[in-house]
């Protein structure tokens, strides 16, 4: 099974040399549901297939309206309305293929679900395996210690924000995004464009150790200004979020003034990954 992304379209994956169209909705992507179907059964009718999955299944047709979402995507007749699904509708709709080619997924997704409850039972089982994770991908390892306690840093200020009124998701993007800007002077899209990074890259996983200190300062000074004032609501903790990021622009000017070198970088650990790997040639 080989999965890879063609390097002149960032909307097309490639599974067992099948085109899936995808697109960037809500944060997240979406997959055209026939391309999965047909890509997985090789049918010659991925229509008649999907409505027969349906029928098959009573649960999964019953919460169908759930996991579809009619998004546009490119057509050999120009832009249509295409039935996408995000990776869960994904997952729950690979259950109900009988072919050799979902069992991978299935299996995949029992193991998965396996560790989930050894997570919930053992939370720190969840760090562990982060920290091995990071490993893989080649990080090191004072990189790693400070990414972990950076995720701490970050769930003890998320805690708060939920307790007083925030919602995760589009409250918790627009905090952060305060923080953000006051910290570099760019937001989270910002940072992302800045470091070439693609849509799902998660920008810290992509920081210098200073730049994650940085970032845990403002993210523990917002914690700190938020339990002092006792804010509640997304304006009150938006101002917090903003002065909390404040505090750590105005120690990385400092930084920048000592040592005549910006901090926030262009580079991305994509990028320190290939030149590391040409060294190495």
């Amino acid at each position: 099974m080989q999965k890879k992304q063609k390097k002149d379209d960032k909307h097309l994956v490639i599974f067992e040399e099948k085109e899936l169209r995808r697109v960037w909705h809500n944060e997240q992507w979406y997959f055209s549901i026939s391309d999965v179907v047909e890509a997985l059964t090789q049918t010659p009718n991925v229509s008649d297939y999907i409505k027969k999955m349906r029928l098959r299944d009573a649960e999964l047709g019953k919460g169908w309206g759930q996991i579809v979402t009619p998004l546009s995507m490119e057509t050999k007749g120009g832009k249509q309305g295409i039935n996408c699904s995000n990776l869960r509708g994904i997952f729950r709709i690979i259950q109900s293929i009988p072919s050799p080619k979902a069992e991978p997924f299935k299996l995949w997704l029992a193991r998965v679900g396996q560790e989930r409850i050894e997570e919930i039972q053992d939370p720190e089982r969840a760090i562990v395996r982060a920290k091995k994770i990071y490993e893989q991908k080649g990080y090191k390892d004072d990189w790693i210690a400070k990414r972990m306690r950076g995720i701490n840093v970050r769930n003890t200020l998320t805690d708060q924000w939920k307790g007083r009124g925030a919602k995760e998701g589009f409250d918790f993007a627009i905090l952060t995004n305060e923080i953000y800007k006051g910290t570099f002077e760019m937001n989270a899209k910002q940072i992302k464009k800045f470091k070439s990074l693609s849509n799902p890259d998660n920008p810290r996983d992509h920081m210098s150790e200073l730049e994650l200190i940085l970032t845990m300062l403002g993210e523990a000074t917002t914690t700190e200004i938020t339990t002092t004032r006792n804010s509640k609501g997304v304006p009150e903790l938006a101002r917090d979020a903003k002065e909390g990021g404040q505090v750590a622009g105005r120690t990385r000017k400092d930084i920048e003034k000592q040592t005549g070198k910006k901090v926030i970088l262009k580079d991305n650990f994509k990028d320190r990954k290939l030149l590391k790997s040409a060294k190495a040639k």
